[in-house]
């Protein structure tokens, strides 16, 4: 595991395992921090890092996180960047030289995607109609629509790391999301029986589809926090016509609890940011847990990824 962690009185200072990142410090407490051997990162609110020894029962791979969940990256870059982070795990594999798991968090600037079933009778006006890019991916699923405001994760795993198991996997990405809105906003949300996706009452607020090739997957997880919905009417989302799509921003203001929710911030007060911040560090958080892993190296700067990809001309808003 290649996680360097510096102490000081009143902070920890997270050393990346690359020449490329600097070093990240957060403010900690005393009383959150106890000496052992090993230690797994955990996320909370605040930016507080909060260091507990490692289960017995973690994988013995860490997890790389480009964590840009305030960048809006296209969508035709965080592509690029996914399947390059795929070859070079199969390269490894290939090699007999195994290599840490990653993770990918950002915002998408807006775009519709199509799974492998493609079936445009789940799109409800011309293609030239549409009010931005559409690409046909590779990932499963139907259309849906990416934008700010949604939450996207694209875990890079190497299966042979947790269960060789597809239906194993999708379920854990639903598990995530579950947990991630409970511990962070007190949002109670459920799978449906033959469904993919998490709901809140009869709204999905979280879509997954993803990719598995030779047990190396990517693509993942989108969550709308505060995302504008309005370009999902355009399209059937995930070609579902019974259920509606919803997002967090919304029920927590329907169910009168934004306020209770932001009250808890410092830092950015009445805004919607700090919602999307929330969200991104206890989807994280959550992974973490889920899938037994930790973080190895934690990077917050879109050209380190773009440098390792080879792409160069990468454009990103905050």
């Amino acid at each position: 595991m290649t996680l360097w962690l510096e102490s000081r009185p009143q902070e920890l200072t997270l050393l990346s395992c690359s020449s490329h990142s600097s070093p990240l410090s957060f403010p900690f407490r005393r009383s959150d921090y106890s000496s052992h051997d090993s230690f797994r990162v955990r996320f909370h609110r605040n930016f507080r890092l909060v260091i507990n020894a490692a289960a017995s029962n973690l994988s013995t791979f860490g997890l790389e996180c480009y964590d840009l969940y305030d960048h809006c990256i296209p969508y035709k870059d965080a592509w690029t960047w996914q399947k390059s982070l795929v070859k070079t795990r199969m390269d490894s594999i290939k090699d007999d030289h195994n290599v840490d798991d990653a993770i990918i968090m950002l915002q998408h600037t807006p775009v519709y995607t199509m799974g492998t079933r493609r079936c445009e009778e789940y799109l409800l006006v011309d293609k030239d109609q549409l009010p931005c890019d559409l690409y046909h991916t590779e990932r499963g699923g139907e259309v849906t629509y990416h934008g700010p405001g949604q939450l996207v994760m694209y875990p890079i795993l190497n299966l042979r790391h947790f269960q060789m198991d597809i239906h194993w996997y999708i379920r854990s990405l639903e598990e995530v999301v579950i947990r991630a809105l409970w511990s962070a906003v007190g949002i109670e949300a459920t799978r449906k029986e033959g469904l993919t996706g998490v709901w809140v009452a009869d709204e999905k607020v979280a879509a997954i589809g993803v990719r598995v090739s030779r047990w190396i997957t990517y693509h993942g997880l989108a969550l709308n926090v505060t995302t504008d919905l309005s370009p999902f009417k355009k399209i059937v989302p995930c070609g579902i016509r019974d259920y509606s799509v919803g997002c967090v921003l919304d029920i927590l203001h329907r169910r009168g609890q934004y306020q209770t929710v932001t009250d808890q911030s410092n830092i950015y007060g009445d805004r919607p940011e700090y919602l999307l911040n929330l969200l991104h560090e206890s989807l994280l958080e959550e992974f973490c847990e889920v899938f037994k892993t930790n973080v190895s190296c934690l990077y917050r700067n879109a050209s380190i990824l773009s440098t390792k990809c080879g792409l160069n001309d990468m454009h990103s808003t905050t």
